[in-house]
């Protein structure tokens, strides 16, 4: 039996996402797989933030939790959250270099979400390349073998 998803850990969600989109890629479904490639991006910038504060904090989970609502949204996340907490760290640099891919993806997905567009084949092949860079350059600061997997047809 498959483990429920609120069980699962912030890398699992990701692959989890990251297994549906392709799917949903598959049956060309290129807007919703460019929100779930999204949601995906959100989901890596959590684990980087949840990383920066159990390195320097001792904030509780739920308080954690609590800020990365607040955030709201890669943009978000990464601007008022990651950015900052990772100041003065050895990670930042690569950080601060990802907030323009992330601003893409949240451009992206924003148009799709909030003001209805529709994306094509080649818009969604770019998005979630972007957002397979994103998301391992991310990641792999904390976790340096990670690597998503593509789901297997």
């Amino acid at each position: 039996m498959k483990k429920p998803y609120e069980e699962r850990t912030d890398l699992e969600k990701i692959q989890s996402q990251w297994h549906k989109l392709t799917g949903l890629h598959t049956r060309e479904e290129w807007s919703a797989a460019i929100v779930r490639a999204a949601t995906a991006a959100e989901l890596a910038a959590n684990f980087a933030i949840r990383n920066e504060f159990q390195s320097r904090s001792s904030f509780k989970p739920e308080c954690v939790n609590a800020l990365l609502r607040w955030a709201n949204g890669l943009a978000g996340k990464i601007n008022n959250l990651l950015i900052p907490l990772s100041t003065g760290e050895k990670r930042h640099k690569g950080i601060k270099r990802l907030k323009t891919v992330s601003d893409e993806i949240s451009r992206k997905r924003n148009s799709i979400a909030h003001q209805g567009e529709f994306s094509d084949e080649d818009d969604a092949k770019a998005v979630i390349e972007q957002t397979r860079t994103f998301i391992e350059t991310l990641v792999q600061l904390y976790e340096p073998e990670f690597v998503l997997k593509d789901k297997k047809r």
